[in-house]
Formats: C-alpha cells, sequence, structure tokens
C-alpha cells in the first residue's frame, strides 16, 4: 500500500513538472513581437508551390494568419469563415495568409476540398513559425499556434491575436481592421 501511494505521488510530481516545463516553453516561444515593430520578412511557398515573401506585399494590409493543422475541424471552420468573408477583406486592400507546418501538398489537397480563394503557406522547418512565437514544439510534437498577425502596409505590426476562437475570429479581424485604417 505505501510503495503504491509513493508512486503516484512521484507520478503526479512528474506529471506537474512536464506541465510546468510545456507552458515555460510555450510562453517564451510565444514572446518577443511587439506592435509597431517590423513584421519579421519571410519566403515561404503557398498551395501551387509559388513563393511569397511579405516585403511584396507593401502598401498592403496583410493578415497572416497561423494555425496547427489542415483539414482539421477548428482549423477547417476558421479557414472556411476567412473564405466567406474574402470579398470584404480585399476590398480593405488586405492580402490573407494562412501558415501552418503542412506541405504545399497538404496545403493544396485543404485549399481545393474547401475552395479557399487565399494563399496557404508551408512553413515546413517552422523556422517562420518561430520568429513569430507561433511554434509550439515539445519533442517529438510540432505544430503552429492558433495565432494571428495583422501587418500594416510599412510592414509594422499593427495587432497580434494569441487567443483565436475560430468560429468568429474572421468577424474579429474586419472588425479591428475597421478601427485601425479609421486611424490611419
Amino acid at each position: 500500500m505505501w510503495r503504491k501511494k509513493r508512486w503516484i505521488a512521484g507520478f503526479a510530481g512528474f506529471v506537474s513538472v512536464c506541465w510546468l516545463l510545456m507552458v515555460m516553453m510555450t510562453q517564451t516561444q510565444a514572446a518577443g513581437l511587439e506592435l509597431g515593430q517590423n513584421a519579421p520578412e519571410f519566403v515561404l511557398p503557398d498551395q501551387t508551390g509559388t513563393e511569397h515573401r511579405l516585403s511584396d506585399y507593401r502598401d498592403y494590409w496583410v493578415v497572416l494568419y497561423f494555425y496547427p493543422k489542415d483539414d482539421t475541424p477548428g482549423c477547417t471552420k476558421e479557414a472556411c469563415n476567412f473564405r466567406d468573408d474574402i470579398m470584404e477583406l480585399r476590398e480593405m486592400n488586405v492580402q490573407l495568409f494562412g501558415v501552418s507546418l503542412d506541405d504545399w501538398q497538404s496545403h493544396q489537397k485543404f485549399s481545393e476540398k474547401y475552395k479557399l480563394p487565399f494563399h496557404l503557406l508551408s512553413d515546413v522547418d517552422g523556422d517562420v513559425t518561430k520568429e513569430y512565437g507561433a511554434l509550439f514544439h515539445l519533442g517529438p510534437l510540432r505544430y503552429a499556434k492558433r495565432q494571428t498577425f495583422v501587418i500594416d502596409p510599412q510592414g509594422k505590426i499593427a495587432k497580434i491575436y494569441k487567443k483565436v476562437k475560430p468560429s468568429i475570429h474572421s468577424d474579429e479581424v474586419i472588425a479591428d481592421l475597421k478601427e485601425l485604417r479609421v486611424v490611419d
């Protein structure tokens, strides 16, 4: 009986330490980028294999949304909501990019399946995702955290979303873009 209690206490301690390390690791990777700072440059292929670089989109507002995995429930909901609002975003001179660690072929299937009219960028090695503080990495587990960055036409970070609800995120981004544009 005593051994069983010691084992349970030891296991609970181990789980607590693992959880604490994971939380600390996630927080340190999310730190760094601030409003008004230059957005990190990137060059990434989209779902057709075409490369896109952030600096090519100066004079546009850029919405760069990071998501964990193609064709999963939350990611599909978020992408389809952006799809449904794409005309309103384009009318506001916005370029929309989704970014995940999936390869461009996976993005191609996802884009075709849901008729997504915007670029899905492939960051297979995770370098850009990490630069934006959106990489979750714990042992073999790696994915992009659901975060979004609004970048102004001068290439500066205008808005950061660290907590995203896929079902309402597109509406939230559009409302904030309208507010940001009033100030400009």
